[in-house]
């Protein structure tokens, strides 16, 4: 039977066990043995990341290939215009590859959403908004490079699911381990 960990990791958490600098490892929330990150998450991003001790499921679920839809929540400075939409659904070139379409759609702030630490920088003449954004790769920096393409720096991430795997109510700093 394997081993799954749903983590919502906070912001200055690495994806990795071992701390590096001024970020922490996921040793510091984590007291579980033999059990690895499938993929990763920056650490200035927030979000799910699943952990498991299967290395056949941790490659499925990291692995591009597998094509499994990964659904972020985006919040970017200023409000995306409909043209802006459209290039994240059809496909971003970032110059050294073009991605895959994505599921794009402007959303209110997500319900429940906890406070960041520390805050995004505000700026008072620039207003924020939601994005929902769903992709199927997840390349290094990805979604922050097609929001930054089209227009829309991001200014916070999380990554709300991967495939069938969601945050549903999970605090940041918090695990459960999933029965299967």
């Amino acid at each position: 039977m394997a081993k799954i960990i749903l983590f919502n990791k906070p912001y200055g958490v690495l994806s990795q066990f071992t701390p590096e600098g001024r970020w922490q490892g996921l040793k510091d929330y984590i007291p579980v043995p033999d059990v690895y990150a499938a993929g990763r998450l920056d650490a200035d991003s927030e979000g799910l990341l699943i952990l498991t001790d299967d290395g056949a499921l941790q490659r499925r679920i990291a692995d591009p290939a597998h094509k499994l839809p990964k659904t972020y929540w985006v919040q970017v400075e200023g409000i995306p215009d409909q043209d802006a939409l459209a290039r994240l659904r059809r496909g971003v070139d970032l110059g050294d590859f073009v991605t895959h379409p994505a599921k794009a759609k402007l959303m209110h702030e997500p319900a429940g959403l906890w406070p960041r630490n520390p805050p995004i920088r505000v700026r008072q003449a620039i207003p924020t908004s939601w994005l929902e954004l769903t992709i199927s790769e997840g390349k290094n920096r990805q979604v922050r490079r097609m929001t930054a393409r089209v227009g829309y720096p991001t200014l916070r991430l999380i990554r709300a699911a991967i495939g069938e795997w969601n945050l549903n109510g999970l605090q940041p700093g918090k695990w459960k381990e999933l029965n299967v």
